[in-house]
């Protein structure tokens, strides 16, 4: 039976920024050095956060909620909206095992636990799972040749 052990990321885990920020190039394009910048700031902020889920001691999937999303520089109109999930990402041997759901599952725990009231995400490719979550859609944008669904979890 696998071991699955979720955590927060803290500041100063050197080695797990530049695994998360190599993840986020090898996906998005992310510059690395952009990425622990901003993981740096997110898990040293309170209010803001990371977590990597890990089976048998590997790391595999990561996430965050944050302040601020690229989507916002994009559509500025929602900066009404604060605690984004955001870059949710399981590495591609371990996909579709559940490990995505169990992570998110655990962030909006968190959340809750913050007292967050609601947490927001966008999404133009997994709108079915974070439905499954009990995620609502807000609101659709269109961006590029991309379809948007802007979502809302209450806590």
């Amino acid at each position: 039976m696998n071991h699955i052990d979720i955590k927060l990321v803290a500041s100063d885990d050197h080695g797990l920024l530049a695994l998360i920020a190599a993840w986020y190039q090898a996906e998005w394009g992310i510059s690395v050095a952009d990425t622990v910048r901003n993981l740096r700031a997110v898990t040293a902020d309170s209010h803001q956060f990371q977590m990597v889920l890990s089976v048998n001691g590997r790391a595999v999937a990561t996430g965050g909620v944050y302040d601020h999303v690229g989507l916002l520089n994009h559509k500025p109109e929602l900066n009404v909206y604060r605690k984004w999930l955001a870059q949710v990402y399981t590495i591609p041997g371990e996909r579709g095992r559940g490990y995505g759901i169990g992570l998110c599952k655990q962030i909006q725990d968190h959340c809750r636990n913050l007292a967050f009231g609601k947490i927001y995400l966008f999404t133009h490719t997994a709108q079915p799972m974070y439905q499954k979550l009990g995620w609502s859609v807000i609101q659709r944008l269109t961006i590029g040749n991309r379809n948007i669904a802007v979502m809302e979890k209450n806590l």
